[in-house]
């Protein structure tokens, strides 16, 4: 298991201590990385970020496997412990901006470890609206493909750039209005901001599991303290809504969007 930061964000809130993960994100976040290096670097920045959510968020249970070394030893050739509870339902959604390669990885996974026909991709099309200067003002949501009900299973929501919170909140609403209820909401998001984490703070049955914390336009003294001490003086957006430090349109990298 990952060690984590200690912050003042609650205890629905993981932020990953990891060196290894620091430095596949700083990679990420890297100007000299393009859309050609950049999916690999995504794929196991996200291989940490879920094995760990799941292990998590997941429910479990109690299994009896025999192992090959059942034949020669009957009794002792069987291991007893505790795994991930095969019959959970998980729903993960592909926010198509940035979450493609997030929500791929998730659902192959999943597919590895869960009974493969109770773990389903959706796809959710969505993009930011600014206004005439430039600022988020809210999110369109402009195409679907919903595989079916969410009632009872966990939303699983791998969207890499948790900023504003605007994306998930809409997602989150979407399915609870549309396709029933979920029984938990997974956020797992590369790096995240403490205006984002404000904002999923109402989202009931709802828990983040995040790879770094940006808070970069916060104050000196801010930043002297621990994660969360000053939430409320913390700032991780510029006014256009952007992270900073942050990763600068890693959706548009990934998709090679200004070739």
């Amino acid at each position: 298991m990952s060690s984590f930061l200690e912050h003042g964000y609650g205890d629905r809130v993981h932020l990953l201590d990891d060196v290894h993960l620091a430095t596949l994100l700083a990679r990420v976040s890297s100007p000299a990385v393009d859309h050609a290096a950049l999916p690999a670097l995504v794929r196991d920045v996200y291989a940490t970020l879920l094995d760990c959510a799941f292990s998590l968020a997941l429910p479990r249970t109690t299994v009896r496997v025999p192992t090959r070394m059942v034949e020669q030893q009957p009794a002792a050739g069987i291991w007893e412990g505790e795994v991930l509870d095969p019959a959970t339902r998980v729903v993960v959604v592909d926010v198509v901006r940035g979450g493609i390669i997030p929500s791929q990885v998730a659902f192959e996974r999943l597919t590895r470890v869960l009974t493969p026909g109770n773990v389903r991709l959706d796809h959710l099309t969505m993009s930011r609206l600014a206004d005439d200067q430039g600022r988020v003002s809210g999110v369109d949501l402009n195409g679907s493909k919903v595989g079916g009900s969410s009632e009872g299973a966990v939303l699983l929501i791998p969207d890499p750039m948790g900023a504003t919170g605007a994306t998930t909140l809409r997602v989150i609403d979407h399915y609870r209005e549309n396709f029933g209820a979920p029984s938990a909401v997974l956020l797992v998001p590369m790096i995240a901001t403490p205006e984002y984490l404000a904002r999923i703070q109402g989202v009931e049955g709802a828990l983040v599991v995040c790879g770094r914390l940006d808070r970069g336009l916060s104050s000196a003294d801010v930043l002297a303290t621990p994660p969360g001490t000053h939430w409320e003086r913390e700032r991780g957006l510029d006014e256009h809504g952007y992270i900073v430090p942050g990763a600068g349109g890693v959706g548009e990298v990934l998709n090679n969007a200004w070739c």
